[in-house]
């Protein structure tokens, strides 16, 4: 495992006293903020004893940090108590016959713990590459993952409805059998992936995921598998990846495991396919399935791989990595300095590490440049290796980032630790970046990220004769051994392959050797394939102003030839001028014409594209929301939200001001988290603080709510007490409270609730730690929206809530059905989500139901329940068998949910014949023929998601009739 953690207490102790120097706190402070005892306090920050759970969380909240980390380390030292008494560790003499032999499964697990129990971090050990190892346990950061939920009723306008439900890792995947997860390159994906596996083998996942406990990983890189010829059958699950078990395992064992749903297979990197492969990768993911349905299955990608929905039909969850908040960036700086000090060679080079630490910390907040670029683990990882190496000078721009990680790395590194001639070759910088571009070249041409041992000697072999002076000093095979020991950009993921340490200098090397070849053509014909769209935009970068233009040229040429891949090449060409040092004016102009067509974005699909582009998209936004629909204002505001940077701050200073009071800001609160909270609070938010939902995710958001005062509809996504939630709301303003993320012993109850006068709505969401609602019984709460509540939590208090009119159920319920849920009678609204298994016979006793929803398929006897509702006029249900349904003659306004084609569409107009609304709502890539619905002469239709299926049928329809979301562009010509 490593030593940075030989002695986990010390390791607290020290967190802890950094912590406390960093917010300046002295003895007397800290007992104040915690109300904690001097020796309780002095024992936790010397290391004396394992504090108790109680104490740090205490001390967490007054030094403001993520208590998790702390708690880690605190269960940690209690595994291991004889290192931490300073105690020699015990030497087990060795039996010649043990009495018990291990199991095949055992022996398993215990190589699956110590494969993926370590990782390589950049620059985290200059002088000894190979010591640049990080142990699992100190890397793993529990990032947040975002969902977006889709059985919320289509076209809703509901306001407590979250655009994306936030969580952290652990919790996010508690409730999932199935997830696709999307992020960027670096991060984080794999190693969530080796975390879930390494639990998985040491028993040692949370409580969060003990549904998750007791099963075999298998762990199934596609970087090494496609290079191996078809993917593997379960059988061939250890070959495939090298598993020096593989010819040990009994027969028909990974067929067995997988058939018991003891099985939890981690497929890494579907971007890592080539494109053309996609389909028959799916096609293999499938067949698992289909063979193996109880298995659990994760699966990564980076986010523009595969489209939206694209393994919604096999009931995957899809989950997308959120860049990490300040307060992780913070952490992880933290980490990654304790880890550089365990290997430092004297006691100066340690406190040079500490100070270097805390001015990291300071900058990282201060410049909010440098916080988006440390916004994932590999950059920031990186940033902290540079800042060390230039003793706390750091480079502005992501390819000046690049190009100094180079540096530090090739060259740098041995030169100022006087380490001349190592194994007996020394290269120059220039020569090491000519024979590393060589072999990231031909990965880039053969769409592979990692090669065999052989090819990368023959590559370097082929090489050498142009290269004398490196050819007089060794053969190919110590060359390439030299550059995978001491370059700290490659590896060896398996005694016979070799790959670059991230994707990201495999990128950046293949564009610069691209350009020095003149393989625009090459470039260009491969732009619409997402795995070279960063290598297009860094070969702009790599360019001569006439090369560029050249490539930019190139690539407006071929959109304008090509419908299907106009979208993507106009706007790759776009986003890779920003890196060009000088554009001439005419290539500029017809490169913005042409982005300028696909302005502005109108899903937020097309927003989080754009985002990721860089801020040279801002200037082809629309500088007012004056004149622009409702979904391309809110497209706009996630695209300037999302971004990050002063650029994005300075747009939506100006844009925000303008947008209709009608319009939701829901995306101003990703921006929130993007941008420094306060400065945000008061420049932005505050100009629209009177219609706005506030979301408070990080203590510094929660620290500037008083710009924002009075605040009539909040949600708290962090653990605050009941004291913290009411400091900055008023009883006479606050209507709306929405709490969710609450996790930790800090809110026992809802009694506070109380105070709020003016409160008329409330929404519980996940990890809310409380048991019931007996506390809000009489209170004049209008609505009440139930998100994912723990199990036992008690429902009793409903019916003591007099003026209730809107209840929202997404959570399990402990009835089968709905004749015992204690909800007034006074209902008009009622919505029951995915997770409610309960069948809805009993509805008819809330007589004034006006709107309801259900996401299950009903049998005849609900649909005959729900027709008796009087006051029924909107209806939203998924998947629905109309041919058990009755007439439902007060329906006017129908919600249609659909991940199958076979919905028998023709039979609404009879079962609804005063029909004046119809949205659908499309969660699967599949075909709809819209025929049958054209005798509903006077109703509107909305079909949502319209751009992930394939629709027939529409020529019977009068444009005004029917509406796509999103709405499609005009085909240019």
């Amino acid at each position: 495992m490593g030593d940075v953690y030989e002695d986990p207490l010390a390791e607290l102790a020290l967190r802890l006293r950094t912590l406390r120097a960093q917010r300046g706190l002295q003895m007397g402070g800290l007992q104040q903020r915690t109300g904690l005892g001097r020796t309780t306090i002095s024992q936790a920050l010397n290391g004396q004893v394992a504090p108790s759970e109680n104490t740090l969380v205490a001390l967490a909240k007054a030094l403001g940090a993520d208590v998790e980390p702390l708690l880690a380390l605190r269960d940690t030292a209690a595994r291991v108590p004889q290192v931490r008494q300073g105690l020699p560790r015990r030497v087990t003499r060795k039996s010649v016959r043990p009495r018990v032999q291990p199991s095949f499964e055992e022996r398993y697990l215990s190589y699956v713990t110590e494969r993926h129990s370590q990782l390589t971090v950049v620059g985290l050990d200059l002088s000894r590459p190979e010591r640049a190892r990080w142990p699992l346990d100190a890397a793993y950061l529990s990032l947040e993952l975002a969902e977006r939920p889709e059985n919320w009723p289509a076209g809703s306008e509901e306001p407590n409805r979250p655009s994306v439900v936030v969580k952290r890792a652990e919790h996010a995947l508690a409730d999932c059998r199935r997830v696709l997860l999307r992020g960027l390159a670096g991060s984080g994906k794999t190693t969530l992936l080796q975390w879930l596996a390494v639990a998985m083998a040491r028993d040692e996942l949370p409580a969060e995921l003990a549904d998750w406990r007791g099963r075999i990983p298998f762990v199934l890189p596609l970087r090494t598998l496609v290079r191996r010829g078809p993917l593997p059958e379960p059988q061939d699950f250890l070959s495939a990846v090298g598993t020096p078990l593989a010819a040990s395992q009994p027969e028909g064992w990974a067929d067995a495991v997988l058939a018991r749903g003891e099985a939890l297979v981690l497929v890494d990197g579907i971007d890592e396919v080539p494109q053309e492969h996609r389909g028959a990768t799916r096609d293999w993911l499938e067949r698992l399935l289909a063979a193996y349905g109880d298995a659990r299955f994760v699966v990564t990608t980076r986010p523009s791989a595969v489209p939206e929905g694209w393994l919604a039909s096999s009931r995957f969850t899809e989950l997308s990595v959120r860049p990490m908040s300040a307060a992780d960036i913070g952490l992880f700086v933290g980490r990654w300095h304790t880890a550089a000090r365990q290997s430092a060679a004297t006691d100066a080079e340690r406190s040079q590490l500490h100070d270097l630490e805390a001015a990291l910390q300071v900058t990282v907040r201060a410049q909010r440049d440098l916080a988006q670029l440390s916004s994932t683990p590999l950059m920031c990882a990186l940033i902290c290796a540079l800042h060390r190496d230039r003793r706390g000078h750091l480079p502005h721009s992501r390819m000046e980032l690049y190009e100094a990680a180079l540096s530090m790395l090739l060259v740098r590194r041995d030169l100022e630790r006087s380490i001349d001639v190592p194994e007996g070759i020394q290269l120059t910088e220039h020569q090491s970046v000519q024979l590393l571009q060589r072999l990231a070249y031909w990965l880039i041409r053969n769409r592979q990220t990692e090669m065999e041992r052989t090819t990368a000697t023959a590559l370097v072999d082929d090489a050498l004769p142009a290269m004398p002076t490196v050819a007089e000093q060794g053969t190919a095979d110590q060359v390439l051994t030299h550059l995978v020991g001491r370059s700290g950009l490659l590896r060896k993921p398996t005694m016979d392959t070799i790959d670059f340490v991230h994707r990201t200098f495999q990128d950046y090397l293949g564009a610069k050797a691209a350009i020095e070849a003149h393989d625009f053509p090459l470039l260009v014909n491969n732009a619409h394939d997402d795995q070279w769209e960063d290598v297009i935009r860094m070969a702009v970068a790599h360019a001569r102003p006439v090369e560029s233009a050249d490539l930019l040229r190139r690539l407006i040429k071929r959109g304008d030839a090509e419908n299907e891949h106009r979208p993507r090449l106009h706007l790759l060409a776009a986003a890779s001028m920003h890196y060009a040092t000088e554009v001439a004016p005419d290539t500029r102009h017809k490169v913005t014409a042409r982005a300028a067509a696909l302005m502005p974005p109108r899903t937020l699909q097309e927003a989080n594209t754009l985002s990721a582009l860089g801020p040279g998209i801002l200037d082809l936004l629309p500088p007012t929301a004056d004149g622009l629909p409702e979904d391309e204002i809110i497209a706009v505001l996630r695209t300037a939200a999302a971004m990050g940077g002063d650029q994005a701050y300075a747009y939506l200073q100006h844009f925000v001001p303008t947008v209709a009071p009608s319009v939701p800001r829901h995306e101003l609160m990703l921006g929130w988290t993007n941008f420094e909270a306060a400065d945000y609070a008061r420049d932005i938010l505050r100009l629209v603080r009177d219609r706005l939902h506030v979301t408070v995710r990080t203590r510094a958001q929660f620290d500037a709510l008083p710009l924002l005062t009075p605040i009539e509809l909040i949600s708290f996504e962090l653990a605050l007490t009941p004291s913290d939630i009411l400091e900055h709301l008023s009883p006479e303003h606050t209507t709306s409270l929405y709490l969710r993320g609450m996790e930790g012993p800090s809110l026992h109850s809802l009694s506070f609730v109380r105070s709020l006068a003016a409160l008329r709505s409330l929404a519980l969401g996940p990890s809310t730690p409380v048991d019931g609602l007996h506390h809000l019984a009489r209170l004049p709460l209008q609505k009440l929206n139930l998100l994912d509540l723990p199990e036992g939590f008690s429902f009793q208090a409903l019916n003591n809530l007099p003026q209730l009119r809107e209840l929202l159920l997404y959570t399990v319920l402990p009835w089968r059905t709905l004749h015992t849920l204690p909800a007034s009678p006074t209902l008009t609204r009622l919505w029951l989500g995915g997770q409610i298994e309960a069948s809805i016979t009993g509805i008819t006793q809330w007589a004034m139901l006006e709107d309801v929803v259900v996401n299950h398929v009903m049998d005849a006897l609900e649909w005959a329940e729900l027709a008796e509702l009087p006051q029924l006029t909107s209806l939203q249900v998924t998947d629905a068998d109309f041919a058990n349904a009755p007439l439902m003659a007060t329906v006017n306004r129908l919600g249609l949910s659909v991940s199958r084609s076979d919905i028998r569409l023709d039979l609404i107009p009879d079962r609804f014949p005063n029909l004046e609304q119809l949205r659908i709502n499309a969660l699967a890539d599949v075909a709809y023929d819209l025929a049958p619905l054209q005798s509903l002469m006077n109703v509107e239709i909305h079909l949502y998601n319209a751009d992930r299926i394939s629709l027939t049928g529409l020529e019977g329809f009068a444009p005004e009739r029917f509406t796509l979301f999103p709405r499609p562009r005009p085909i240019q010509t």
